[in-house]
């Protein structure tokens, strides 16, 4: 893995957040973003945003600075080699989905507890970005989560309308380019940013369980079951993957959590389709943020929000 002089340095900001190096338990430097208000308060929690795969922190900036406006300190972070944390070569770079979040988003609650010491810490995961926040060894300290569209791409589980397609692009052609260039070159197509090898190999690994991933463990030695915080996964009806056994598949896991799940239709807040990577637009400021926003600041929805509320037992 790279160390820390692997990496040109950080551009000063994303928006207002500051810049940042941190380095992993394995050495590896991972570049992220800090919002952080002036006066240390130890009532202020601090959101840390784990990102889709192979999709840039910097896409999450918009959604940081509104918390942040809002009360809370906020991290964002690239996970290995994507963006801020890519190494200097991709080819056989083999970070994986374990990686992300065994080292990865542990680091960034590592980072929390020194830069915000005594303060609260939640979670927003955005799809593999919510199963991350179950593979960190310290994520019991977690007090809320919100997901959407979370779960890790089980093929039976994507929308039938899109199935076939999914499979095809994600399961086929996207290994079988991972084999010609030892990466996935995502960028150059159009379709994400670059992504390592390993992380392909847990893409688009076909079974139901996340333990029989390549770089998955036993049940009993991922970390999904300390995890105690109040959650709420949210998804859109119209996301071909964030289908509701999609997201009641990743739900399972936090055994140990208050659960809630939100569908929401795009009818729901008076639009044709939102789908699995809208919510998080600028566009959905007023109608979707404050969802998130309501949970993270009281663990519950308002009365009126918009879609169908269930809890998983």
């Amino acid at each position: 893995m790279s160390s820390l002089e692997a990496f040109p340095p950080l551009a000063v900001s994303s928006n207002s957040g500051q810049a940042f190096r941190e380095v992993a338990a394995d050495g590896y430097a991972l570049g992220g973003f800090s919002w952080r208000h002036g006066v240390p308060d130890p009532a202020r929690p601090v959101v840390i945003i784990n990102a889709a795969t192979s999709v840039r922190c910097s896409y999450y900036s918009r959604f940081a600075q509104y918390l942040f406006d809002r009360g809370f300190d906020v991290i964002t972070y690239d996970y290995r080699g994507i963006g801020e944390s890519r190494p200097a070569r991709m080819r056989d770079f083999n970070a994986s989905w374990t990686d992300w979040g065994a080292l990865d988003f542990e680091a960034m609650l590592g980072r929390a507890a020194r830069e915000f010491p005594g303060q609260p810490v939640d979670a927003v995961g955005h799809s593999f970005g919510g199963c991350a926040a179950g593979l960190a060894a310290s994520a019991g300290r977690l007090r809320r989560l919100v997901t959407v569209g979370a779960q890790f791409a089980y093929w039976r589980d994507y929308a039938p309308d899109s199935r076939w397609q999914l499979i095809g692009k994600w399961h086929v052609l996207m290994p079988l380019l991972t084999r010609v260039f030892g990466y996935f070159p995502g960028k150059r197509l159009g379709w994400l940013e670059d992504t390592p090898a390993g992380v392909v190999k847990d893409w688009s690994t076909m079974t139901a369980a996340y333990e029989q991933r390549p770089s998955g463990k036993a049940l009993a030695e991922l970390p999904f079951a300390r995890v105690r915080a109040q959650t709420l996964a949210i998804s859109l009806t119209d996301d071909p993957f964030g289908t509701v056994p999609a997201i009641e598949r990743l739900l399972r896991y936090f055994e140990s959590s208050t659960r809630s799940h939100l569908r929401i239709a795009p009818v729901d807040i008076d639009e044709t389709q939102i789908g699995h990577f809208a919510f998080f637009h600028k566009r959905f400021e007023t109608r979707l943020w404050p969802i998130a926003l309501q949970w993270l600041q009281q663990g519950q929805l308002a009365d009126g929000t918009p879609g169908r509320l269930s809890s998983l037992t």
